[in-house]
């Protein structure tokens, strides 16, 4: 028989993928897709069973070629499923992106609390659209009140797929510890809102570790996808968590800063404690829960969409293949014009500024993004490219060094970059020279959200404390270029006032 290796499903909000991993914890094989959201009736739904299908079909593929003995599953952290008795939907999964209006988000805050007060008690922040997973289900319960009705148990994101392979409901410390309102982060349980949502019923009575097994894999799985019925189905974690945890192995005796870059881009530092000061409430700024139920003081921008969609723009204008190379001269030249600025936010009401309109300003001329996108004017420093890339990464390293501010980045921290933005050289340069007194380095390993899920898929492999397996991997570490940007701190005085 060929040498047990871990499955690990990491369900993106883009991408999909299953990654299978050695003992040695080398990625040796994978798949991936992606699946667009659905309309009905004028609100959109995750493709949920679609992605079943595939998950399940692609498991039976990998396991012809591997001897899978645990599955291990990550998925973005702002979905919730609401099931039947038999497991199946009672309702679709709602895109978290959906905007319900400014209306549905006063009345939630009616009838869970005074939002403020709410951020000191769930160490959650207030996020638009339905990024707050509370804020999804009660969505659901009022606007589905019949099949809300059938509705047995709330499962969150990661816990859906381990029931649907394993049978077991199981709750996860990870998944409810980042920005749902349902989790007290004082006493280790739901919070108040649970109950004032009339849902604390649903949800799992039993709040587990992501790296517990839920259970064994269901016959008719095994039997659909010829995995051993021995095959152990892990309770599941949070995505920025399961990225954060290798960190928390290697790193655990250092002040550190992740600043894990994707889609959404979270800053995270491990704390001890959950703690708020006056000038801290109302800002973007909440706490994880880690795999080892400790504080990480989080905060997070839609950074890679922001990147995506002005890169798309270019794109579409420029029929360019790549990105400009990094050019000090172009920079400096921008810098010290201080004139023109990208501000957020894509996705409103959420990030570092979510009062901010997403908008592009030259020489004092407003153009929205909207506008820009469906052909109207265009604003003149985007008729070059090059130019136009350097003011996106001044905007999105401005975003980030507020973030890294909000989570406590102070002289003396290394903040380790990865992900997507680990390969723009643009963006970690400005990003250094803003906060000299901290040290950058670009970090991580290859897939850093399945690696850490895959750590925790061997730890059950072999019963054993996931913090065993450190000596089994490295962490990247190459520090970043410095580059003198002579002018930046007034260009970010300007950028910052004209958010303010």
């Amino acid at each position: 028989m060929s040498e047990p290796v871990v499955a690990v499903i990491d369900v993106g909000k883009t991408n999909k993928k299953i990654h299978i991993y050695n003992r040695e914890l080398a990625l040796i094989d994978s798949c991936s897709t992606s699946f667009e959201t659905v309309l009905r009736d004028g609100i959109s739904f995750e493709t949920t069973d679609e992605l079943m299908e595939w998950l399940l079909d692609n498991l039976s593929r990998l396991g012809s070629r591997h001897n899978i003995r645990v599955i291990a599953i990550s998925a973005h952290g702002a979905s919730s499923a609401c099931i039947d008795e038999g497991g199946e939907l009672t309702i679709p999964v709602v895109d978290y992106t959906f905007e319900p209006g400014e209306e549905f988000h006063e009345e939630f805050y009616r009838v869970a609390g005074d939002k403020n007060d709410l951020q000191r008690s769930t160490a959650t922040l207030e996020l638009k659209a339905l990024v707050n997973p509370g804020k999804g289900i009660y969505f659901l319960k009022k606007t589905y009140p019949e099949e809300f009705a059938r509705t047995h148990r709330i499962l969150m994101y990661a816990q859906y797929f381990a029931c649907k392979l394993s049978g077991a409901v199981t709750a996860d410390v990870t998944y409810l510890g980042c920005h749902t309102y349902l989790f007290d982060h004082q006493k280790i349980g739901y919070s108040v809102v649970a109950d004032r949502l009339g849902i604390r019923d649903l949800l799992p009575e039993t709040i587990m570790d992501p790296g517990d097994v839920a259970g064994l894999i269901l016959p008719e799985v095994a039997a659909r996808t010829g995995l051993s019925p021995l095959t152990r189905i892990l309770v599941g974690i949070h995505d920025s968590n399961a990225s954060l945890l290798p960190y928390l192995i290697k790193k655990h005796d250092e002040d550190f800063i992740v600043n894990s870059t994707g889609t959404w881009c979270v800053a995270m530092h491990p704390e001890d404690s959950v703690s708020f000061s006056d000038d801290e409430i109302g800002k973007a700024v909440f706490y994880n829960m880690s795999a080892f139920r400790e504080p990480v003081k989080t905060t997070i921008l839609v950074g890679g969409l922001e990147f995506e969609t002005y890169t798309d723009l270019l794109k579409s204008r420029f029929d360019m293949a790549g990105y400009p190379e990094f050019d000090p001269a172009l920079y400096r030249e921008v810098i010290s014009e201080a004139a023109e600025f990208i501000f957020p936010a894509v996705v409103p009401g959420t990030g570092q500024y979510p009062d901010s309109r997403a908008r592009i300003v030259d020489h004092g001329q407003v153009f929205l993004l909207d506008e820009v996108q469906s052909g109207g004017r265009t604003p003149p420093f985007f008729r070059d490219p090059a130019r136009a890339f350097a003011v996106l990464n001044l905007s999105l390293a401005l975003q980030t060094a507020t973030a890294l501010k909000r989570v406590g980045l102070r002289d003396g921290v290394t903040v380790y970059t990865e992900g997507g933005f680990r390969g723009n050289r643009d963006y970690n340069a400005i990003l250094a020279a803003l906060c000299p007194g901290a040290s950058f380095h670009l970090s991580g390993v290859a897939e850093a959200t399945s690696f850490g899920a895959a750590l925790l898929g061997w730890a059950a492999a072999e019963d054993q404390s996931v913090r065993m397996l450190a000596d089994r991997f490295d962490l990247e570490q190459e520090p970043v270029e410095t580059v003198p940007l002579p002018g930046l701190v007034d260009y970010a005085r300007a950028f910052y006032a004209q958010l303010e």
